[in-house]
C-alpha cells in the first residue's frame, strides 16, 4: 500500500487529564503505512519518512482525529427501522400520521405496518393513543425512539388478545384508559405481547440492515462500536448470525464487540451458552461482553429510584429487572469467566445495584455502566474506586420536553440535580467512554460532544426550539472538548479491549477521521456545525463526503 501523509492541519493525538480537565495534544502531521501510524509529529520530520510516491491528504486547517468508537449502540435495529415505517426524521403527531399513511399506501402487501422512531415529547404526558392510528386498515406496531415502549392500534391489540383483563407482565406495563381498556402504549416487557407477532425479518433483511448501518456510521466517523444488545429483545431478532457472517466474509470493516443479551427470565444457566458464542466470534466481531438491563426509564416510572417518584404514590420506585441479590452472583460468575459486564442503569437505585454487583470484580474485564442518568452523590466516587467505567450518552443532558415535563416534576428538585454528573465523575477520577444509543438518539458523535460541552441542544435538533433548549442544563457538569473527544476515542476503544486504536501514535492502527473544520478553533456554541469529511479504517478510505 502507498504511504498516506496527512498534513496542513492539526492532528488531535490524545488528551492528558489533570485536575478534572483534559489538555489536548496536537501534531502537525501523521504518516500511515500498511494500515498503521508510521510517524506522527513535526511535519518536516514526518514528511522525510514518507516513501517515494506517497499520497497526501491536505487537511487545509481541518482537524484529524482518531476514529470515533460508539460504546453503546444498536445499529442492526436502527438499520431495520430505516427500512420500515421510519418516522424518526419528523416530529409531531401530524407529521407522524402523514408518514404512517404514506408508508401504508406504498406497501399495500404488508400485513403489518411496523417500524418506529416516535418521540414521547410529541404527545401530552408522553403517551400517544391507539385511536390515532386506527385509520390504518392493518395492525400497527411502532417502537418508541428510546425502545422502551411501543405504540399500537386497536387491531394489533385484538390480534394479540390484549384486553382490560390482561395482566401486566412482571417486567412491563400496559398503559390503560380510565376504564382499564388498553390505550395503545406498551411499556418495556409488555412490548413483546405484540412485538413478537410482527413479521420476522429474513436473514438478508438483517444483513442489509447491518451493512446500511455500517455505511451510515462511517459517514459520521464511527469506525468501531459495541452493539449493546446482541440477542432477541422487545420483538427484535437475534443479530449474532448476521455479525458472524459479515465478519467471516470481510464485509464487516468496523471492529465490533457484541454485548450478549442477559435474558432476565433465566438465570446463570445461560452463561455457558454465552461462552459458546464468545468462542465462535470471528474476524472483526467479538462477543466478549454481556448486557444486563437493570431498569427502565424515568419517563414511564420504570427507572429504579431509591425514594418514590413524586406525585406517583408511596410505592412507585421503578423496577429492578434482576433481583439485586441474584445479580451479585451472576456478575461474579461472568467476571470469573472473563466476560465484561455492560450495564444499563438509569435510576440511582439501579446504578447502586450495578456498582454493588461489580464490587471486587477484576478491573481487567473493563466493566462499564451505561446511561448513568441519576447517581446518588455518595456513589459517584465508587466508579474510580472500583475501576468501573461510566458510559455516557451526552445528547440527553439538555433541557427538552421529556426532561422538563416528564422527568424533573417526578424526580423532585434534589434528585433532578443529580442527573448526568459528568464533571463530578471526572473530578473523582472515573474513566469515561461514550456512545449514542442510536436509534434512540442521533449516532453523530459531534452532536453529543456539543452537548457535553454546552449542556444545550445542538442546532438542527428537533428540540432546538423548545423554550429552554438553549438554557444550559446543570452547567456545572459540563466537560471540556478534549475530555469528551477522548471518551469517544481512547475511552471507548479501551472499553472494547481495543488497545491499538483511540489515539494517533506510532504503531497504532490507522482508524482516522478528517473533520471539515477544527472544532477546537470554534466558539463552543458552534461545535455542532462540524461535519465529517473523510473516514479511514486501517488506512483505507471508507467514506468521503460528497463535494
Amino acid at each position: 500500500m502507498t504511504d498516506l501523509l496527512f498534513r496542513g492541519g492539526p492532528a488531535f493525538t490524545r488528551a492528558t487529564r489533570s485536575a478534572g480537565h483534559s489538555t489536548p495534544s496536537f501534531a502537525e502531521a501523521a504518516l500511515v503505512r500498511d494500515g498503521r501510524i508510521a510517524a506522527v509529529g513535526d511535519e518536516n520530520e514526518v514528511r522525510r519518512q514518507a516513501r517515494p510516491g506517497h499520497e497526501t491528504v491536505d487537511l487545509g486547517g481541518r482537524l484529524l482525529t482518531p476514529g470515533f468508537v460508539d460504546a453503546h449502540i444498536h445499529p442492526v435495529q436502527a438499520g431495520l427501522e430505516r427500512a420500515k415505517c421510519d418516522i424518526s426524521d419528523v416530529y409531531g403527531l401530524p407529521a407522524y400520521l402523514e408518514k404512517i399513511a404514506a408508508y401504508a399506501d406504498a406497501h399495500p402487501d404488508h400485513k403489518w405496518i411496523d417500524g418506529g422512531g416516535w418521540d414521547m415529547s410529541a404527545f401530552p404526558g408522553g403517551l400517544p393513543h391507539r385511536t390515532q392510528i386506527d385509520f390504518v386498515d392493518r395492525p400497527v406496531y411502532l417502537i418508541q425512539r428510546d425502545h422502551h415502549a411501543a405504540w399500537v392500534n386497536t387491531r394489533a391489540l385484538e390480534i394479540a388478545g390484549i384486553t382490560a383483563e390482561t395482566p401486566d407482565p412482571a417486567d412491563g406495563r400496559i398503559e390503560r384508559d380510565a376504564d382499564g381498556t388498553p390505550s395503545g402504549v406498551l411499556h418495556e416487557g409488555a412490548m413483546d405481547l405484540v412485538g413478537l407477532l410482527t413479521p420476522r425479518p429474513t436473514e438478508s433483511d438483517i444483513d442489509a440492515a447491518l451493512m446500511d448501518a455500517q455505511s451510515h456510521l462511517f459517514s459520521l466517523g464511527v469506525t468501531g462500536w459495541q452493539d449493546a444488545i446482541v440477542g432477541s429483545y422487545a420483538g427484535s431478532d437475534d443479530q449474532y448470525p448476521a455479525y458472524i457472517s459479515a465478519a467471516a466474509s470481510g464485509r464487516l470493516k468496523a471492529r465490533v464487540v457484541g454485548a450478549l443479551w442477559w435474558d432476565r427470565t433465566r438465570g446463570a444457566e445461560q452463561i455457558e451458552e454465552m461462552a459458546e458464542r464468545r468462542a465462535t466470534s470471528t474476524g472483526r466481531f467479538h462477543a466478549r461482553s454481556v448486557k444486563i438491563m437493570q431498569d427502565g426509564i424515568p419517563e414511564n416510572f420504570t427507572a429504579a429510584v431509591i425514594e418514590p417518584y413524586c406525585n406517583c404514590g408511596p410505592d412507585q420506585r421503578g423496577l429492578s429487572y434482576v433481583d439485586p441479590e441474584l445479580l451479585r452472583g451472576y456478575v461474579a460468575e461472568l467476571d470469573r469467566r472473563g466476560f465484561q459486564v455492560h450495564f444499563h442503569a438509569i435510576g440511582e437505585r439501579a446504578v447502586r445495584e450495578a456498582l454493588n454487583a461489580l464490587e471486587r470484580t477484576d478491573p481487567a474485564n473493563r466493566h462499564h455502566i451505561a446511561h448513568v442518568q441519576i447517581i446518588e452523590p455518595s456513589d459517584i466516587p465508587r466508579f474510580a474506586r472500583q475501576e468501573v467505567t461510566a458510559n455516557l450518552q451526552p445528547l440527553w443532558a439538555t433541557h427538552h420536553m421529556q426532561m422538563d415535563e416528564l422527568c424533573i416534576p417526578f424526580l423532585g428538585e434534589e434528585r433532578s440535580g443529580w442527573q448526568y454528573p459528568f464533571a463530578d465523575l471526572v473530578n473523582t477520577g472515573a474513566r469515561l467512554c461514550a456512545g449514542s444509543d442510536w436509534p434512540v438518539s442521533s449516532a453523530d458523535p459531534i452532536q453529543a460532544m456539543h452537548v457535553a460541552v454546552n449542556r444545550t441542544e445542538p442546532g438542527g435538533s428537533v428540540h432546538a426550539d423548545y423554550p429552554t433548549a438553549q438554557t444550559p442544563f446543570l452547567p456545572r457538569q459540563s466537560l471540556d472538548l478534549a475530555t469528551v473527544m477522548a471518551a469517544y476515542t481512547a475511552g471507548s476503544a479501551r472499553i472494547n479491549h481495543d488497545d491499538e486504536a483511540g489515539v494517533i501514535a506510532e504503531g497504532m492502527r490507522a482508524d482516522l477521521v478528517v473533520l471539515d473544520r477544527d472544532p477546537y478553533a470554534l466558539d463552543p456554541e458552534d461545535i455542532w456545525t462540524t461535519r465529517v469529511a473523510m473516514t479511514f479504517v486501517d488506512g483505507e478510505a471508507v467514506y468521503e463526503r460528497p463535494a
